[in-house]
C-alpha cells in the first residue's frame, strides 16, 4: 500500500507535468469546474472542456485544428470513462496523439477517495495538512 507522502509526491509530479505539458498539448477536461481546478493547481497552459454543445467527433475535430496533442483528463467515475473512450476514438479518427496516461495515474492515485478532477486541490491539500499534522505529532 502506497503512504500518503508518497502518493502527495507522485500526485504533484503528475501536476508538474500538467503544468510543464499544457503550453504545448491541451488539456481536455469536462467542465469548467475542472479548469478552475486545475488552475487552482497551477495549470496555467490551455485547457479545453468538453461542454461546449457539440459532438465529441465534431470537438475533435475543431481541436485538432488548433493542437496537434492532447492530454484527456476526465473524471474517472462512469460517464468519464465514457467520455475518455470517445475522445481517443475521435482523436484517432481525426489523426491526433493523444495521451491518457495522466489520468489513469491520478485515478489510481487517488482510488476510492476521489472520483473527478475538481476534487483535485482539496484532495491534495488535505493529504499535505495530514502529512504535516503527523510530522508535528513526531
Amino acid at each position: 500500500m502506497i503512504s500518503d507522502e508518497d502518493r502527495l509526491e507522485d500526485l504533484e509530479e503528475v501536476i508538474d507535468e500538467l503544468i510543464t505539458r499544457s503550453w504545448t498539448e491541451a488539456i481536455i477536461v469536462e467542465g469548467p469546474r475542472d479548469v478552475k481546478a486545475l488552475r487552482a493547481l497551477g495549470v496555467n497552459g490551455t485547457i479545453k472542456s468538453i461542454n461546449r454543445g457539440v459532438s465529441i467527433i465534431n470537438l475533435c475535430e475543431s481541436l485538432s485544428v488548433e493542437h496537434d496533442k492532447f492530454i484527456i483528463l476526465t473524471d474517472w467515475d462512469r460517464k468519464g470513462g465514457q467520455l475518455a473512450q470517445l475522445l481517443r476514438k475521435g482523436f484517432v479518427t481525426v489523426d491526433a496523439k493523444y495521451d491518457d496516461r495522466l489520468r489513469k495515474k491520478i485515478s489510481s492515485l487517488t482510488k476510492k477517495d476521489l472520483k473527478d478532477i475538481e476534487g483535485l486541490p482539496k484532495y491534495m491539500e488535505r493529504l499535505r495538512k495530514s502529512l504535516a499534522g503527523s510530522a508535528r505529532a513526531k
